[in-house]
């Protein structure tokens, strides 16, 4: 067989920059390298420092996409450091807040940027042409996430109301409540989109994955609970660090993600989905059952599905909080400063978001850990590439990059949240 090499200088539709590189040596798949070569921004060296209170501010800018996950496992862990205890009130309202975020950045990536490849469309740009009925209701949907982070965040990216305790206002009921239309009207236009999903020419390929996931016995996961995986992990999130490793790769700013034991995980919609499907209502376990979904799923191409899904969950459980919101005059519960080491997990829209922070006696940071869900995902993402591309030989240079591009944006990756993509290139020979 002929040396061939597939080369593309930028891959689109994913946030930020890499490069995929496939060597193929007779047949065999000898080398895949996903190459994050964002430059490090080294957010965990600038927090050592500052006070705990600017922590969740600071850790937001790591994100445009997910600035929520990342305040949520900063505020979870200075909370854990400082022994506070969370009102009701402010603890749905966390959910509300991470509800507009998944319902923001799940439409973004199933429809704008996951579905062009599915649809054969170089950019939602060509697919408006049309589908423009469906690119006008995901714009619709991903503004109502937007207006219900501003609701309870104070803006629609980078909140400035989420604080160590809880929050520096609670919002008005009449501004949430505002907000309701556009919600119920999002969630039946998502249940109707699944429509169109369940019709695309979805590439047959299963295998097994450790799915790891926060998980909470009485309801689906956002900001609390256990780490758990499919096979047979529980542990509480302050012992992340005994189960789980970073580790550099020549080829990559990006740490890769590994359990203790070498081993490799994905973390994101099918680990949330399989490891808490009994979690979800009724309704969306139906809706799931409707579409051909339910758990196991071990095809990654079917996270597209998986997405919506929740997001009409996030959409639902939004209008359930504000059905019952009473405005409560106590925001945040406040505490004496005290030295510790505080751990905070939470569900970002792409997976599992831990944070590590120890502050000394005067509130000052002095070390901070963030290991972000595509860092963990990377080393799967390669692996999902080396048992995949065997199968897909027979397919051209171009039609092969296609597909191996949209392998990679099954983990809708967030390439500056993993850098502490793409330019493709398949060398055949």
């Amino acid at each position: 067989m002929p040396e061939r090499r597939v080369s593309v200088d930028y891959m689109a539709r994913v946030e930020g920059e890499t490069s995929l590189t496939v060597d193929i040596d007779d047949g065999q798949v000898t080398d895949v390298k996903l190459s994050i070569f964002e430059p490090p921004r080294f957010f965990e060296a600038f927090l050592q420092g500052r006070e705990y209170t600017e922590v969740p501010d600071i850790t937001a800018r790591i994100c445009g996409i997910c600035p929520v996950a990342y305040q949520m496992s900063s505020v979870h862990a200075m909370e854990q450091i400082l022994d506070i205890s969370l009102t009701p009130e402010i603890r749905e309202m966390r959910r509300l807040l991470y509800c507009g975020e998944w319902i923001e950045s799940h439409v973004l990536h199933a429809f704008m940027l996951h579905a062009p490849d599915f649809l054969g469309y170089p950019s939602a740009i060509e697919m408006a042409a049309d589908h423009r009925d469906l690119v006008e209701l995901v714009l619709r949907v991903k503004k109502t996430g937007n207006e219900l982070v501003t609701a309870v965040g104070g803006r629609e990216i980078h909140p400035i109301n989420v604080r160590v305790g809880g929050f520096y206002s609670m919002p008005k009921s009449e501004s949430l409540k505002a907000l309701l239309p556009a919600l119920k009207q999002g969630a039946a236009e998502m249940r109707a989109a699944l429509d169109v999903l369940s019709g695309l020419d979805i590439p047959e390929f299963e295998r097994e994955y450790q799915f790891i996931s926060l998980h909470h016995p009485d309801e689906y996961p956002f900001n609390e609970g256990r780490i758990i995986s499919n096979k047979g992990l529980d542990i509480e999130v302050a012992q992340f660090p005994d189960h789980f490793q970073e580790f550099h790769v020549e080829h990559s700013n990006a740490l890769h993600g590994r359990m203790r034991d070498n081993s490799i995980y994905k973390v994101g919609p099918l680990a949330r989905f399989n490891n808490s499907f009994e979690q979800l209502p009724d309704s969306i376990k139906q809706l799931a059952a409707k579409y051909g979904v339910e758990p196991p799923v071990l095809n990654p191409f079917k996270s597209i599905i998986i997405r919506v899904l929740e997001t009409v969950y996030a959409l639902e459980e939004a209008i359930r909080i504000i059905d019952g919101y009473k405005r409560s005059k106590i925001s945040f519960v406040d505490a004496e400063i005290k030295a510790g080491v505080g751990h905070g997990c939470t569900e970002a829209p792409r997976g599992i978001l831990y944070h590590r922070y120890e502050i000394d006696d005067a509130g000052l940071v002095t070390s901070a850990t963030i290991v972000p869900p595509t860092a963990q995902n990377q080393p799967m993402i390669e692996d999902d590439l080396r048992l995949m591309v065997p199968g897909m030989l027979d397919l051209n240079d171009e039609e092969l990059d296609i597909r191996c591009e949209q392998a990679v944006r099954n983990y809708d990756p967030c390439i500056s949240c993993a850098t502490h993509f793409l330019d493709v290139t398949i060398n055949r020979k």
